[in-house]
């Protein structure tokens, strides 16, 4: 590996690296423009999440992707590795 192909490589990372926080841009502008009730529906499957397991708050993500002509909602939840005590 000479020098030149060491710094090719950084802009390389610098170009990906750029991409990716023009996808994270791209991603938090489209979340404003998200459905009202989106915060209420995600505090209420936290809720009910919790009566069985034991997650945080940043566990529950909720949102609303495009899929062609549909909105389709997308629900992610990070549980924990063990069970809380019962």
């Amino acid at each position: 590996m000479g020098l030149f192909d060491f710094l090719l490589a950084k802009k390389q990372t610098a170009a990906v690296a750029k991409d990716r926080l023009r996808i994270i841009v791209a991603h938090e502008r489209a979340g404003r423009g998200g459905p009202e009730y989106l915060p209420m529906l995600q505090r209420e499957l936290l809720e009910v999440i919790r009566k069985y397991v034991n997650v945080d708050v940043e566990a529950v993500k909720v949102d609303v992707v495009k899929e062609g002509e549909h909105d389709v909602l997308d629900i992610s939840v990070a549980l924990p590795d063990r069970p809380s005590p019962a």
